[in-house]
């Protein structure tokens, strides 16, 4: 993929930073950046993500050029405008850019470890080693702050679903893996899930929060939607009604998380896998057990 290895070529040169500086940040061994950009090695699902993520870019335009590509994952709401060669280009990031995405970065890690009422300022610029005046200069408020952590998990999110899923033409497998990519697992997944459920709760008071979490939310919904139908198009599900099919499966994808996060008695991560697997099996494919 000649277009891929040029768009990191052209981040690395944005950067400012040398190839070796840009392996370095990203947390890749500089031989393997280099072979990778020689057409020697494949990025893996991993890197595409860690790249999107070290540049500030998406997945989507790592692999096709555009936010707004087509591909297995539903287009984002809002998305950048391509330049005049179809291809939208991302600005070089500044000194002040870099410690914009520190604040997010420690602000999104404090608030899912800690709750959204928990977190101060002072909290963030200590974690960041910077002053309260600072935070307030990039964001006025900590409700800005909620804001950019709900961004980043649905970035989060929908760059792992481009990076693993753009290879799998096969519509079981992706639906599969979807539900593999959603589950709760300690670690990362947690922490994500952490800034969902607080967005929720924060959704029912503030409206402006609302329309944001539904922008994002529909976007998971129209991926699930999509993967159905291509399923259903395979001839791999059955004859369904894919939105209510829709509806039904990310409701119960929703709902176990909630339990498995609350740490309800008996709900687990392999619990929550089994449910949604026998969902699939019973109502999406219509096999039955005899």
């Amino acid at each position: 993929m000649e277009g891929l290895r040029q768009r990191v070529r052209e981040l690395v040169l944005l950067s400012g930073r040398s190839q070796r500086e840009f392996a370095e940040t990203m947390g890749l061994e500089p031989s393997k950046l280099s072979k990778s950009l020689k057409g020697i090695r494949r990025f893996s699902a991993e890197e595409l993500i860690r790249l999107a993520d070290t540049a500030d870019v998406t997945v989507n335009w790592l692999l096709n050029g555009r936010d707004d590509a087509a591909t297995v994952v539903a287009i984002p709401p809002g998305q950048q405008s391509p330049g005049p060669d179809g291809t939208a280009v991302p600005a070089p990031r500044s000194g002040s850019g870099d410690r914009r995405r520190q604040i997010i970065e420690a602000a999104w890690q404090l608030i899912a470890a800690n709750g959204y009422h928990s977190v101060r300022t002072a909290d963030i610029a200590r974690a960041c080693g910077t002053s309260s005046a600072t935070i307030h200069y990039h964001f006025p408020t900590l409700r800005d702050l909620l804001d950019e952590a709900l961004r980043t998990s649905a970035k989060q999110a929908f760059d792992r679903q481009v990076a693993v899923l753009h290879t799998i033409p096969d519509a079981r497998e992706r639906l599969d893996r979807l539900i593999e990519l959603q589950l709760p697992n300690p670690g990362h997944l947690t922490l994500e899930w952490s800034i969902w459920m607080q967005v929720w709760t924060e959704s029912t008071l503030h409206p402006h929060l609302r329309e944001l979490h539904a922008g994002y939310y529909q976007r998971w919904h129209d991926t699930i939607a999509q993967t159905l139908r291509d399923g259903v198009a395979q001839g791999v599900f059955g004859d369904i009604d894919t939105e209510a099919a829709t509806m039904h499966l990310t409701a119960l994808i929703d709902g176990l998380a909630i339990q498995v996060l609350t740490r309800r008695p008996g709900r687990t991560v392999q619990r929550m896998r089994d449910t949604l697997r026998e969902f699939v099996s019973t109502r999406i494919e219509g096999v039955t057990n005899q």
